[in-house]
């Protein structure tokens, strides 16, 4: 067993690969790569998750051109069970656990909870599912669950980092534990502060999660706190991320831009944590293909690999829509999470402007997006989207069911890679990353990440400049980029090869998550090194044995 301290890494969602659906979108992602880089880098870190018994929803469209959702089961024979067994009281009734690992994607060990009985799995039964309580007794899992997982399996740790507001309730329990051990509630959460970070995510209020605490209270997170000191941590309501930055003795967003947003969004929270930046990052050997690591130096050889790439992505729209595309066309994607400020459809609201740049620029869209299932906004996105491939056949496609098997083709295989969010709204936006590290030159709005990696001519293009415009002027800026200077650099394959060049450079230089797992060691963590061995689950006699 190692004694290195650890960083115990708590998220609610790990996208590690597409066989193994226990992810939403970009958080769960990031949180995959994260520990991927972790595992690379050989640094003291466990991750600490849910097992999903059908994680989030496959969405297709049906025949009315509306999207749908289906849930279907999956099979995760890499799992380990650890012989462990936590026990979480919810609703007054004692809910066992069995804690599973698993490196199989090369990862640090990971840890999933999971109800260990089946009329208990209503809690993990879909990922985010709807319901105050089903998402407090999620959220109950992860943080009291995990502390108690972590307690059993004997792993020094040295820092818990709370990605995202979920994992609260874990620093509850860390409280609870203190004062158990005699220490008053002040003590006890000063004690619990200096041993916890947090990472705040989203900028948007609807994803800054609340409860009341009398809804806590039924379900069981109070543990021994009492009311007047659960509101002391979290108001009433209850919010996730204020109690994540009175929990954490340090916090961070996720971009610069996004610092300075999330700033000034929580300046008004006594007894925050202070808010710095880690811009995110993405796993090299996950989302670049080895075809552009080959070509090296040889633009030739970087044409030929990008070529391949896209005659790939144009293979698989064809075998998923029955579309066939242009192989000549400019190729323009957007896929992300279907969310109104992130405005996946503001390039098809101008229709003259719009048949102009399909047919006498021979440009064709590439579209996808999952949206969440109860968010009738998002739906409307999708089905828009859809829509708009039977008003442009051939020249607009729309790719269902966005997961990371889609997003790799599309990062790999597209030629701009277009992202239009409201300004400041989008925390990081990582998939233009992915896309940059294989030569698809990003048109970006400059939010996020793209704030700091835009070199506006020489590895991409910003459309507006610093300012948050609205939907009409970043409209107009938006086709005046792609008129004046996209579209002029596309007919020159010597500048358009050597912005790709450039884009791969800055992209595995700057926005892997190696720089970001390293920046949060350096930053935020109180130690730094490799760890002396990555650490194995304590072997026990019998699981009925081991239990807390």
């Amino acid at each position: 067993m190692s004694r290195t301290p650890h960083v115990a890494y708590f998220c609610m969602e790990f996208g590690l690969h597409e066989s193994f659906p226990i992810y939403s979108g970009g958080l769960g992602i990031l949180a995959g790569d994260f520990i991927k880089s972790a595992h690379d880098l050989r640094l003291p870190v466990v991750g600490i998750g849910l097992k999903w018994e059908r994680g989030y929803c496959v969405q297709r469209i049906g025949s009315d051109g509306e999207p749908f959702e289906e849930y279907p089961a999956f099979d995760a024979p890499w799992l380990r069970e650890t012989r462990l067994r936590v026990r979480i009281r919810v609703r007054g009734q004692e809910v066992p656990c069995t804690v599973w690992s698993s490196d199989h994607f090369g990862t640090v060990p990971l840890y999933l909870i999971e109800p260990h009985r089946a009329r208990d799995r209503w809690i993990t039964h879909r990922l985010y599912e709807a319901g105050t309580d089903v998402r407090i007794a999620q959220e109950m899992l992860l943080g009291i669950g995990g502390i108690r997982a972590l307690n059993w399996l004997g792993i020094p740790i040295a820092t818990y980092h709370f990605n995202e507001g979920h994992a609260a309730f874990a620093g509850v329990e860390m409280i609870a534990d203190g004062m158990e051990a005699g220490m008053p509630f002040g003590d006890a959460w000063a004690e619990t502060r200096s041993r916890i970070v947090f990472t705040t995510h989203t900028p948007v209020k609807a994803g800054n999660e609340e409860h009341s605490v009398a809804d806590l209270r039924r379900m069981g997170a109070c543990l021994q706190l009492s009311g007047a000191e659960m509101r002391a941590i979290g108001g009433d309501p209850f919010n996730m991320t204020v109690a994540g930055l009175r929990l954490s003795r340090a916090a961070n967003a996720v971009s610069k831009l996004h610092g300075t947003t999330a700033r000034a969004m929580w300046k008004s929270v006594e007894g925050a944590a202070p808010i710095t930046s880690v811009t995110n990052g993405v796993h090299v050997r996950t989302w670049q293909s080895e075809r552009i690591r080959a070509a090296g130096d040889r633009d030739s050889a970087l044409w030929d690999a990008h070529l391949a790439l896209k005659l790939e992505l144009l293979d698989a729209i064809r075998d998923k829509t029955g579309v066939g595309v242009d192989p000549d066309s400019l190729l323009i994607g957007f896929a992300r999470r279907a969310a109104g400020y992130k405005r996946s459809d503001l390039i098809l609201r101008d229709e003259t402007r719009l048949l102009e740049l399909l047919d006498q620029h021979r440009v064709t869209l590439v579209f996808s997006g999952k949206s969440h299932p109860q968010d009738r906004g998002g739906k409307a996105i999708v089905a828009r989207l859809a829509r708009a491939q039977k008003q442009y056949p051939s020249r607009v496609v729309f790719l269902e069911n966005y997961d990371m098997s889609v997003a790799r083709t599309l990062v790999r295989g597209c030629d701009v890679w277009l992202n239009n969010p409201v300004r400041p709204l989008e925390a990081s936006g990582t998939s233009g990353m992915k896309a940059a590290m294989n030569g698809v030159l990003n048109l970006s709005i400059l939010d996020g990440w793209w704030a700091e990696g835009c070199e506006h001519g020489v590895n991409g293009w910003a459309i507006g400049d610093e300012t948050a415009g609205d939907d009409e002027e970043d409209l107009a800026a938006l086709y005046a980029t792609l008129e004046n200077e996209v579209l002029p650099a596309w007919a020159d394959r010597d500048r358009w090869v050597r912005m790709m060049r450039a884009s791969i450079q800055m992209a595995v230089e700057k926005f892997s998550s190696d720089r970001m797992v390293r920046d949060y060691f350096e930053k935020l963590y109180p130690f730094t090194g490799p760890a002396d061995q990555e650490p194995e689950p304590a072997e026990q006699e019998s699981p009925d044995e081991l239990t807390a």
